[in-house]
């Protein structure tokens, strides 16, 4: 989970070097772990946290850099929506944004809007302020391609829940 923490700070960084090393530092630690020893504290920090942490940190170097390539980011972002259980709604709901804000920058448009309606869909009732920045991150994204009607029925979607 430290490892994970210095690989979402180096990238925001825009360091694709350290981003990539704690990427792989955090990749080995998790693979080691053995749960029945972890604190309580470290109950929610399963597969699916894992995998929605690490591609957050992919996703800055994905949106930032046009030669990075956004595949690791994508396949961890779909595992960690994938495995987000009931209890963690927020958390999928989050990873959904990201997932649909990526998508929107260097991916399928239509597959973002899909993922991104879906992520309305989760967070209604979520208040946290993060997840709203997340929601105006992906409007911002998806303005390049306004023109399409799933597309833009999202972009009013967003604007409307984020006012509310």
């Amino acid at each position: 989970m430290l490892h994970t923490a210095r690989a979402r700070a180096f990238g925001k960084l825009r360091d694709v070097q350290g981003t990539l090393s704690a990427v792989g530092a955090a990749d080995d630690a998790f693979a080691q772990r053995q749960p029945e020893n972890d604190p309580p504290w470290m109950a929610y920090y399963d597969e699916a946290q894992h995998n929605g942490d690490t591609a957050r940190a992919l996703f800055d170097l994905a949106v930032t850099f046009d030669d990075h390539n956004p595949t690791e980011a994508v396949t961890r972002f779909g595992r960690a929506v994938n495995g987000h259980g009931p209890g963690f709604v927020r958390s999928k709901a989050i990873s959904c944004t990201k997932f649909a804000s990526l998508l929107m920058h260097r991916g399928d448009p239509h597959e973002a809007a899909v993922i991104g309606t879906r992520a309305l869909g989760l967070g209604s009732g979520i208040t946290s302020l993060r997840a709203a920045d997340d929601l105006r991150e992906l409007a911002r994204h998806a303005s390049r391609h306004n023109r399409l009607p799933d597309v833009a029925a999202l972009r009013r979607r967003i604007t409307a829940t984020v006012k509310a």
